[in-house]
């Protein structure tokens, strides 16, 4: 069995994978969910790693899995972590000396968020709108309380440039989500092949799959850990 080790995205913490977790419990796995100090000023990323790594201890067999802005902290905590398989799952995936606030304008995000939003007859209001980027596929009753638990993200961690001269040499592999609103498929195809070389694989569904989608993203990750 495994130990997998899952790190949320900006603004969230260790309940987004509260769908996730029995049921990678009752396949026998140990669950390690870290609680990533996202409304901290005084930390950014290599205090991130620092919360992973001491909340994983001496454990080994680790699946690391990285939602979002967590790839950033994942891959800081490969180089210092025997893991054996990391995925990323509708990821950001950073560039060597490319800050995270940088990634937004060299990876044209934002562009390819309006463009989608046209091609589904949609428009984005003014101000950013998680109801409609987020948790359109959401369960209502865990939309409700995904409200309950937002948490707001500090800044520090967008300022300062990704620090590794290149990606970890762990196996890695990425899922998109195809309904994905923030980072549209296209868009993320685009970008995967550009900075990790290969093709991501694909599921259902918008930006948030361990709410939305916990049992298939249960699947996919079971079988990334089992596959040759």
């Amino acid at each position: 069995m495994a130990v997998y080790v899952l790190i949320p995205g900006a603004g969230s913490g260790p309940w987004y994978w509260h769908r996730v977790v029995p049921e990678l419990q009752a396949l026998g796995h140990e669950v390690v969910t870290p609680d990533l100090p996202c409304e901290d000023d005084s930390a950014g990323f290599a205090e991130y790693a620092d919360v992973v790594v001491e909340a994983v201890g001496d454990r080994t067999g680790l699946v690391l899995v990285a939602q979002s802005m967590g790839a950033y902290t994942a891959a800081l905590v490969c180089e210092r972590l025997p893991v054996d398989l990391m995925v990323l799952v509708a990821a950001m995936v950073p560039r060597p000396g490319e800050s995270a606030g940088e990634w937004w304008d060299t990876t044209g995000q934002g562009r390819a968020m309006r463009e989608k939003a046209e091609r589904d007859g949609r428009v984005l209001s003014e101000e950013f709108d998680p109801l409609d980027v987020f948790l359109h596929d959401v369960p209502p009753d865990v939309v409700a309380e995904s409200l309950r638990h937002a948490r707001n993200q500090s800044g520090t961690p967008f300022e300062k440039p990704w620090p590794l001269d290149a990606w970890p040499s762990v196996p890695t592999r990425f899922l998109l989500c195809r309904d994905d609103r923030l980072f549209p498929a296209d868009f993320q195809r685009r970008v995967v092949r550009e900075r990790l070389g290969f093709t991501p694989d694909e599921m259902p569904g918008g930006h948030l799959p361990a709410l939305a989608h916990p049992t298939e993203l249960v699947e996919r990750l079971e079988a990334y850990r089992t596959s040759p």
